[in-house]
Parts: C-alpha cells; sequence; structure tokens
C-alpha cells in the first residue's frame, strides 16, 4: 500500500474511533454526573458541559497502538516496544487523577501529583533527552556536554526531562480555557512532528505512526469539542495532550526547538502569566483570567476567531522547524517573542480603553 495512503486511513480510523468514543464520553460523564459547571469568571461557557473528553483520546490511540502493534506496522529499532507500555502506563495516570480531580475539583497541589507521576514513570521507562540539535552543525550529546559535573550528567538529564515533561504537559492544560484551543493547537503539534519524524526516521516509523495517530484522535474529538463545544478535555485530557507532545518530541529525534516553536504562543503567556501572579504575590499555579486567550475575549474577538488566530500563529511557525534549520528556528523564537510583546502592549492599551469607557 502507498505510504500516504496508510497514513490517510491511520488518521481517519484514529479520527473515526475518537469521535465515536467522545460521543460515549459525553454519555458517560452525565451519567457519573462529571459535569462542568459555570462557577466563576474563568467558566465562560453558558450550561453544564460534560468532562473526560481524555479519554477519548486516551483509548483511541491505546487501541490504535494494540492494532498497529500486531499487525507489526510498530516495529522501530529506535523506539523499543516497553517505552511504548510505559506511554501508556502513564497516560492511564494522567486519564484516573484526570477522573478524581473533574469529578472531586481537587486542589492544584495535589493534583499536581498525576503530571509528576506520569513523568516519572516515562524516565523510568528510559526516556531522556539525550541530545540536541546544534546550531552551528550536528548534535550536542548531553552526556559528553555534562559529563565533567560532580556525579555525572545522568542526573541533569534526568532533571531537564522532568521538567521538560512537565512545563509543556501544563501548558495544554493552562491552554484548555476556551472551546477546542488545546485539541486544536495538539493537532497543529502532532501533525507538524509527524512530518518531522518522517525526516528523521525511516517511512512509517514508530514516532511517525504514533503522532499520526494522535493528530487524528484530536481530530476526531475536536468535532465535538469546537465551539459551542458539547465535551470537554477535562484535568486528563489537557495534560495527556501536552504530555503525548513532550514525549514525542523526544522520542523523535530530541525535537524540542520544534515543539517550542509550535506551542510558542502559549508557552510564552504562561511565563508572562505566572511572572505576573508572582510579582502580585499570589501562588503561580492560582487559576485567573489573564491568559492571553481570556484577554483576547475580552477585547471582542469571539472564541472561534481565538481559536483560529492560536491555530495560524501554531501552523506558521511549525512550517518554519519543518523546512529551516536549527538557526532559523532560533531566530523564530526570538520573533515569537515580538510578537508576543507587541501583543500583550496592545491588548493592555485595548482593555484600559474599553475599562475606561
Amino acid at each position: 500500500m502507498d505510504s500516504w495512503l496508510k497514513f490517510i486511513l491511520i488518521f481517519l480510523t484514529s479520527a473515526f474511533i475518537s469521535f465515536v468514543l467522545s460521543k460515549l464520553v459525553i454519555i458517560l460523564a452525565r451519567k457519573l454526573n462529571v459535569l462542568d459547571r459555570p462557577s466563576s469568571e474563568r467558566k465562560i461557557h453558558k450550561k453544564p458541559t460534560p468532562l473526560l473528553g481524555g479519554l477519548a483520546i486516551y483509548f483511541t490511540l491505546a487501541i490504535m497502538v494494540l492494532f498497529l502493534g500486531q499487525s507489526g506496522q510498530l516495529l522501530d529499532s529506535r523506539i523499543e516496544p516497553t517505552m511504548i507500555a510505559w506511554f501508556l502506563l502513564s497516560g492511564l495516570i494522567l486519564m484516573l487523577n484526570g477522573y478524581i480531580d473533574d469529578k472531586h475539583q481537587i486542589k492544584p497541589y495535589v493534583s499536581i501529583w498525576g503530571p509528576i507521576l506520569a513523568s516519572l514513570a516515562m524516565i523510568v521507562g528510559g526516556l531522556k533527552i539525550a541530545y540536541i540539535t546544534n546550531p552551528g552543525g550536528g548534535v550536542l550529546y548531553l552526556d559528553q556536554l555534562f559529563s565533567t559535573l560532580p556525579g555525572g550528567a545522568e542526573f541533569l538529564i534526568f532533571i531537564i526531562t522532568f521538567f521538560w515533561l512537565m512545563g509543556i504537559t501544563y501548558t495544554t492544560k493552562l491552554l484548555d480555557g476556551i472551546d477546542g484551543l488545546a485539541s486544536s493547537i495538539g493537532l497543529i503539534a502532532s501533525i507538524v512532528i509527524f512530518i518531522v519524524s518522517l525526516s528523521w526516521d525511516v517511512v512509517g516509523s514508530t514516532t511517525s505512526l504514533l503522532s499520526l495517530v494522535l493528530g487524528g484522535a484530536l481530530f476526531g474529538f475536536l468535532i465535538l469539542n469546537w465551539h459551542p463545544a458539547k465535551v470537554f478535555l477535562g484535568e486528563g485530557g489537557s495534560t495527556f495532550v501536552g504530555f503525548s507532545l513532550g514525549v514525542l518530541a523526544i522520542i523523535s529525534g530530541s525535537k524540542i526547538a520544534t515543539a517550542l516553536l509550535v506551542m510558542g504562543l502559549p508557552v510564552l503567556d504562561i511565563f508572562w502569566v505566572i511572572i505576573r501572579r508572582i510579582k502580585q504575590k499570589k501562588s503561580w499555579y492560582q487559576g485567573d483570567n489573564e491568559h492571553l486567550h481570556f484577554r483576547l475575549l475580552r477585547a471582542g474577538f469571539r472564541q472561534q476567531q481565538v481559536v483560529v488566530f492560536f491555530t495560524v500563529v501554531s501552523l506558521t511557525f511549525g512550517l518554519v522547524s519543518i523546512f529551516f534549520t536549527t538557526k532559523t528556528k532560533i531566530g523564530a523564537l526570538l520573533i515569537l517573542f515580538v510578537v508576543m510583546f507587541v501583543l500583550s502592549s496592545w491588548l493592555n492599551f485595548k482593555l484600559k480603553k474599553i475599562e475606561n469607557n
């Protein structure tokens, strides 16, 4: 079978399974009374909406992994089968943690243990950022780069990998504030990682197929998550999307810069919000409505317009990561920083003007 025809079939099959499972999740969430009720300024939806949407994405991935594995399509000498098993186990941890949080609204300092345990499980399973691309050409192996450190480089590599997974996990968690936003950005990121992985490894590698399945699962879910959303990702889904992207960025050949470019706007937004919270002597994890997507809504944009804006920015910088060198990617990250600064300054001016009228 032609490779691209196979890719299309895998994507569409994943999307179909995810769509069907999302419908079932809606029924399940209503029966279990796991609903997101509009009870604060951060809740912009008008009626109780089912959570647990991440279950549809996770089980789509699990079903497709089993199918592709049994049919011999996940044979990849660079990715051990045990790594995939640890990935599914980590995802299950996030799903269980997400259900508890969605059902009982546990405190952030308690729910954070889900991503912590999932990240540790992946590292125990052998995941690590072994190298990064050298802007001057070639790669920089971290064990050689940090070999002179007391105790060797392993512990530092462990720390870097752990914080990468936690950071990208919480990026999509905090991004999940309006209908379809986190799932749209996740879709773009997974497709970009899929395309990049084709150039890194053989066509149809484990990494490329996993990225494609994740993209298909997000697409099928997005149909029901688009405004007005019939189902939300929930805690488990919002963390699993980012966590999966973080894992795939590593196993696709340490494409950290690629993931950062695609996720750059929300990542910078999170840094801005955390700095502002610290200045105001608030907990860095305390939720509010000061994220970029909320501020755009207050400035008069519709939810669909905000999602399209974020998606276009992610796609644009994702294309840069596909077609240009590492030096250009670094330059693009600087440009993205300028874009964020200009946009934030304009919003400050716009919102002050609205408040004074």
